[in-house]
C-alpha cells in the first residue's frame, strides 16, 4: 500500500511538472466591435525553446468572422501576408484557410469558427527575436496580427 502511494505521488508530481513546463497562450479577436478585424493584444512573450499551447478563442467575437493564427519567421509579415492574398483567387482558398505552402510560415491554426475555439502546441523557436503572427483571411492580416516576442 505504502509503496502504490508513493508511486501515485511520483506520478502526480510529474504530471504536475509537465504541465508548468507548458506556457499557456489564450488570444481573441477583440471584445469591441469598433476593433473586432483586432486581436485583443499585440504581443506574446516566451522564452526560446519554450513548449507552447496556443488557443484561439472564438467564442465571443463581437463580429461573427473566421479567423486563425499563422506564426511567421522574423521580417517576413508583408511577404506572407501577400502570399495569402494571392490565394483568393484559388477555388480551394478558403478550404485552406488562405494559409499558402511558404517555408517562412513556423506555425499555423487552420480558421476557427465563430463560437468556436482552437489550439496548437508547439516549440518556441531557439533564436530570440520578434516572430509576426496574423491572421491570413484576406484583409484581415492588415489589423489582427501581432508579435510573438522570444527571450533567451
Amino acid at each position: 500500500m505504502r509503496k502504490a502511494l508513493l508511486t501515485l505521488l511520483t506520478l502526480t508530481s510529474i504530471a504536475a511538472l509537465r504541465a508548468d513546463d507548458v506556457k499557456e497562450i489564450v488570444l481573441k479577436p477583440s471584445p469591441d466591435a469598433a476593433t473586432a478585424l483586432a486581436y485583443d493584444t499585440k504581443t506574446l512573450t516566451v522564452t526560446a525553446g519554450a513548449k507552447v499551447k496556443l488557443t484561439f478563442d472564438n467564442s465571443k467575437s463581437a463580429v461573427p468572422q473566421p479567423h486563425n493564427v499563422v506564426i511567421c519567421k522574423v521580417g517576413t509579415k508583408d511577404k506572407v501576408l501577400g502570399a495569402a492574398m494571392t490565394m483568393l483567387s484559388d477555388p480551394n482558398g478558403m478550404a485552406k484557410s488562405y494559409i499558402p505552402e511558404s517555408t517562412d510560415i513556423l506555425q499555423k491554426m487552420n480558421f476557427v469558427q465563430p463560437g468556436q475555439t482552437n489550439s496548437i502546441e508547439f516549440v518556441a523557436p531557439t533564436e530570440p527575436g520578434d516572430y509576426p503572427y496574423f491572421c491570413t483571411f484576406p484583409g484581415h492580416g492588415l489589423l489582427m496580427n501581432g508579435v510573438l516576442t522570444v527571450t533567451k
